[in-house]
This record gives C-alpha cells, sequence and structure tokens, in this order.
C-alpha cells in the first residue's frame, strides 16, 4: 500500500515526531484546526522565555496549565505503540521528538532511543541554578497554594524542563538529533508541520546524506517537495502498517 512499508521493513529508520503523533492520546495540537494557539493565540505567551520569565501572571497561568496537563491522564497510542515495536524489532535506531509528554517511553522505547528535542514535562528546572527535579513535586507545591513556586535551593523561577521560544537549546541533544538523521536509511517526519527549527531541519540533513524521507502528517510541510513518499492518512493507521512491513 505505501511504498515506505519496504523501507521500513529494510530498518535504519529514524522518525521525528511532532504534536500530531499525540492527539489520539487526547493531547491537542498546537497549530492545528482545533490546537491550542489556535483556539487561545493568547497561550502562545506560556510558550515564550521572555513572558514567562517577565509576567508573573504568565508564570501562574503556566503552573496551572501544568497542573491538569492532559499528558498525565494521557496513554500511548496506536502510532507509539508501532514505533516501539519497530526499535523492538532491531529496525529503529531512534526518534527524535518534539514533544514533552514522554508517551515514547510509555509504549515502551528504551529511553536511551529517544531524543527529546525540547526537553521533558516530567522534570522541572530553576532558570536561576539550573537545579533539576520531578515535577510532581512542585505540582504537589501548586496544589497546596502555591501559585508561582520557586527553586527552593535558589529561590529563582522554576519553570518544566522544556525549551520555550526563546530559549538556548540544548546542544548536546541537537548534535545526537543531527547525527542519527546523518546515519539513517529511512528519515519519517511524523505529525510534525516542520515549520519549527532546528526540528525540522532535520529533514533536509538526513535527505543530504542520502535517507530516503517519508512524511506522515495531515497537513502540508515546506519538505513535502522534497520527500519520496507524503502520505496524509491517519497517524494512527499508517504507522502500524509501516511497521508491520
Amino acid at each position: 500500500m505505501y511504498d515506505a512499508a519496504e523501507w521500513f521493513a529494510e530498518g535504519s529508520v529514524v522518525a521525528l515526531t511532532g504534536a500530531g503523533i499525540s492527539t489520539d492520546s487526547g493531547i491537542p495540537d498546537f497549530r492545528g484546526p482545533n490546537g491550542v494557539w489556535t483556539r487561545d493565540p493568547e497561550a502562545m505567551k506560556l510558550s515564550s522565555i521572555e513572558h514567562y520569565v517577565a509576567d508573573p501572571d504568565v508564570r501562574r497561568r503556566s503552573w496551572q496549565e501544568r497542573l491538569h496537563h492532559p499528558a498525565w491522564a494521557a496513554r500511548p497510542n496506536a502510532a507509539h505503540l508501532a514505533l516501539a515495536a519497530l526499535a523492538e524489532a532491531g529496525r529503529l535506531t531512534a526518534v527524535v521528538t518534539q514533544n514533552i509528554d514522554g508517551l515514547h517511553q510509555r509504549a515502551g522505547l528504551d529511553p536511551a532511543r529517544v531524543i527529546e528535542l525540547h526537553g521533558t514535562l516530567h522534570e522541572t528546572e530553576c532558570l536561576g541554578c539550573g537545579a533539576r527535579g520531578p515535577m510532581r513535586e512542585t505540582l504537589d507545591r501548586v496544589e497546596a497554594g502555591e501559585a508561582d513556586p520557586a527553586c527552593l535551593g535558589c529561590g529563582g523561577i522554576l519553570k518544566s524542563a522544556t525549551i520555550s521560544f526563546g530559549q538556548r537549546m540544548n546542544m548536546e541533544t541537537l548534535t545526537a538529533a543531527a547525527e542519527a538523521a546523518m546515519d539513517c536509511r529511512t528519515f519519517v517526519a511524523v505529525g510534525t508541520s516542520l515549520t519549527v527549527h532546528p526540528a525540522a531541519g532535520l529533514v533536509e540533513v538526513a535527505a543530504k546524506h542520502g535517507a530516503r524521507i517519508v512524511i506522515v502528517n495531515a497537513g502540508e510541510t515546506p519538505y513535502d517537495p522534497i520527500a519520496d513518499e507524503v502520505i496524509r492518512d491517519p497517524i494512527g493507521e499508517v504507522l502500524p502498517l509501516l511497521a508491520a512491513g
């Protein structure tokens, strides 16, 4: 049905995943018709490091959003499970994800194979001293009445250990993602608009190093013209078929 099924069967696959892979798990995307930012443009401020640092109201709203984030109740869907099965079969070398929900790991993927470009919701990080800790511990403080909990070590501003707009990415993580893209035979971008860099640029990196490019996304992306196959069908149906070979 799909040419990519044969390429997946050959192995050496790297997947780049975006918000679209988690919508079937109940986590909305950002730019889609029912996306978080589509419905509430003001919510974009919660993802801006400039607004987060400068505005206590943004921080207070951010902590409430974290407290009630759908990731806490979400379960891996068929697409996550398909990638985990592909890794178990020795045909998937890495997942590079723009997501912060941890669903790839919950699906059974070895955490060492998951490269979280934009960090993780499951930990906090102090913008002052850099200390990290479990998100659950800080959310307990929010539930106890702290609207904007500070770092217990230095009193600095706490946020989730995620990369906000305007915040520098971790270079080791970015290097690992680029190396994975360079070394694969097939690079599949799943559920991502491919408009946020440097993540989107990994498609071109893979292509320049000889990988076949597969894009599985409901909408058009800037990289469709260089793809070897573009698939618009539902992600939860496509990936299990591709993984099955």
